[in-house]
């Protein structure tokens, strides 16, 4: 089977998406995967989607797709389409970053004329903040390193406790139990 034409390509993209939009509606995966199945007597509204699950066994007269076959390709078409949206969302915030890190380089260039031909102290602070944030937008910055520790800088104590004890400290901080 080859690469699908753009026509069909454009369909299940549709797909995708409509299965997605019944999943944030809360819809069950059964549900959606008959929704979107190719064969109509499948599909919960009787009529063949287009790009549907199952169309390749649709359009040879093949029996239908298991309960189970169609919930993986619903599950399979959710994943997918979210894991694009994430790509396309990652594009988008790299684009951003470079865009934000030219007009810092920008801001950076006038504040640091003035800082060294005049050596203006407010311009050098200026200059400074522009490369902090530079390092913050680019994650040049080393890591900040954390440490917990107990009273007196020592070491934290861990205990097991019950769920009993567990539900009563959560009654002590939250007295309405919600």
């Amino acid at each position: 089977m080859g690469r699908p034409d753009k026509a069909a390509r454009a369909a299940i993209a549709r797909r995708r998406s409509d299965a997605i939009d019944l999943r944030l509606a809360g819809v069950d995966w059964l549900t959606i995967a008959r929704k979107l199945a190719a064969d109509p007597t499948v599909n919960s509204d009787g009529i063949a989607y287009p790009q549907g699950y199952g169309v390749e066994r649709y359009r040879k007269n093949q029996d239908p797709p298991t309960n189970g076959a169609l919930i993986h390709a619903a599950c399979r078409d959710v994943r997918t389409a979210l894991a694009d949206r994430r790509a396309e969302l990652n594009d988008d915030v790299d684009e951003l970053r470079a865009m934000e890190s030219d007009r810092l380089d920008r801001l950076f260039f006038v504040a640091y004329k003035k800082a060294v031909r005049d050596q203006d102290l407010a311009a050098i602070d200026r200059t400074l903040r522009i490369m902090e944030r530079r390092a913050r937008l680019l994650g040049l910055d080393m890591p900040v390193r954390a440490e917990l520790s107990g009273p007196d800088g020592g070491p934290v104590q861990v205990e097991s406790v019950t769920v009993d004890e567990l539900d009563a400290l959560i009654a002590l901080t939250d007295p309405d139990g919600k």
